[in-house]
């Protein structure tokens, strides 16, 4: 413990803040899938299915609310308005708090008309509205955060919040009749508390509420973006809404945990993800395309592999999160496990488009997808029933992934010349083997004893080649000391 603390305490404070920033990416993520199984345990599939549901509705409605400024549009905003970073901030946080509360005073005296259209209630529509706007504005503050290496903030306001909001939760779940609305008010009573004080913290740096020229910026970029938002909205989350429609809320419920189950994984993409970005952006500003793409294989490899042990895990998994009656569960985890490597693997794509500002391909690529997924469902669902779901939305992210991929090199091929970043053969084996790995793996559900003695030759290897791994991981997690 010594000597981790002193070769620690000898980081430079990129590598330590890329730490933390992992760190907090599986505590404001992870709070979700851990305490899955206490309100699994609280909660009737259909209940769970209202509420998963709920956060579906609330990913759809948020792209209209705050136009998702918050995200790629900002993220490179950062990079590029470095000397006005503050009043960019605090700027894009007074555009963000216009729309919410332009779009709450629309939905007020028609409000009838919108409970109807989302099944919803009156309560649970204000606080949707009201959780859009305080996820958005951590969104923000957090984003500064990282891009500043102002790691312990971020460290405190997260573990605060992560440590509330299931203490509030559960206590108002136990208490109520009505269980989805009290679980979606003690997620928002937590964010409230929580993320507030952020909002008036960048405000008080950048000093701006309006600039002209930023919200022009924002609006002009950000729009264009609004059918691949919602496309990849779409893609994550019309399964559940379609299954409630068309099959039932248990089943919806059933799926969910599923999902939420192999949403495990994107604890581990978010937190790559949010420490290679900046990484990447600034190897494109300096025209260094060439130090990408090893980087991207190996983290690529390591979320695969870790996609494929949670489908390996999948029966334990779901037995621990949740009663028997969800246990049919354990049959979407691996496609939508599988679906989680495709979403990584677009992002490395998807960089080269945002630098760029090519919104159009960004919006075909994505709408090409969402609309392929609803036709899918529709069709597949109505054929097999929910658990069909799972394989539409994996073939639809496949398609998504080799879209973005095509547009990524004309857009390289237009603004940096014949550069090849990504070798399309290594992208295709890769891919290829942890399909047929996740599929196969599937199969040994039905026999516990096969199953167990590939986890144990696994386990055996990972044992074997120690060195090299460590070595490899320690390679991300110093990464972004090599930030130029």
């Amino acid at each position: 413990m010594h000597k981790f603390i002193a070769r620690y305490k000898k980081l430079p404070v990129q590598a330590k803040a890329s730490i933390w920033f992992l760190v907090c990416s599986f505590m404001q993520k992870g709070v979700t899938t851990i305490t899955t199984p206490i309100f699994t345990r609280l909660m009737t599939t259909s209940e769970y299915g209202n509420y998963s549901v709920f956060n579906s509705w609330m990913g759809i409605i948020s792209i209209f609310v705050t136009l998702q400024i918050y995200s790629g549009l900002f993220e490179q905003g950062l990079v590029k308005f470095e000397s006005d970073r503050k009043v960019f901030c605090s700027s894009l946080q007074g555009l963000n708090l216009v729309l919410c509360v332009f779009c709450t005073v629309v939905y007020i005296p028609f409000h009838r008309f919108w409970n109807s259209i989302f099944t919803l209630t009156t309560v649970q529509m204000l606080a949707m509205l009201a959780l859009i706007w305080t996820s958005a504005v951590f969104r923000f503050w957090s984003a500064e955060q990282r891009v500043r290496y102002k790691y312990k903030n971020l460290v405190l306001v997260t573990l605060f919040v992560s440590t509330i909001n299931p203490v509030i939760s559960v206590f108002l779940v136990i208490h109520a009749q009505d269980k989805v609305t009290a679980r979606i008010l003690g997620l928002l009573i937590a964010e409230l508390i929580g993320y507030t004080g952020l909002f008036f913290s960048q405000m008080k740096r950048g000093r701006v509420f309006y600039s002209r020229h930023y919200w022009k910026y924002a609006i002009l970029f950000a729009l264009p973006l609004v059918p691949h938002y919602l496309a990849q909205i779409v893609l994550a989350s019309s399964d559940r809404i379609m299954i409630q429609r068309m099959v039932g809320e248990s089943e919806a419920g059933i799926y969910s945990l599923a999902y939420t189950i192999s949403s495990v994984m994107t604890l581990f993409n978010t937190a790559l993800s949010q420490t290679i970005s900046p990484w990447i952006y600034s190897k494109i500003k300096n025209n260094k395309l060439n130090d990408i793409s090893g980087m991207s294989y190996l983290t690529m490899g390591i979320i695969g592999i870790l996609n494929i042990l949670l489908i390996l895990f999948a029966p334990e998994i779901v037995r621990m999160f949740a009663p028997p009656s969800y246990y049919e569960a354990i049959w979407v985890v691996p496609p939508v496990a599988l679906s989680i490597f495709f979403i990584f693997m677009y992002d490395f794509f998807a960089k080269f488009e945002f630098y760029y500002e090519k919104k159009f391909f960004i919006m075909i690529a994505s709408v090409i997808g969402a609309v392929l997924n609803i036709v899918l469902n529709y069709v597949f669902i109505s054929l097999f029933g929910y658990v069909a779901a799972g394989y539409t939305t994996l073939i639809c992210y496949i398609a998504y992934v080799v879209g973005h991929y095509l547009f990524m090199r004309k857009v390289v091929r237009d603004n940096c010349g014949n550069i090849k970043i990504y070798d399309p053969k290594i992208l295709l084996l890769m891919s290829s083997l942890i399909i047929v790995c996740g599929l196969v793996f599937s199969f040994t559900y039905l026999n516990d004893s096969v199953r167990y003695v590939l986890i144990f030759i696994i386990f055996i290897i990972c044992i074997i080649f120690r060195k090299r791994i460590l070595k490899e991981i320690k390679k991300v997690i110093l990464l972004r000391k090599s930030t130029v």
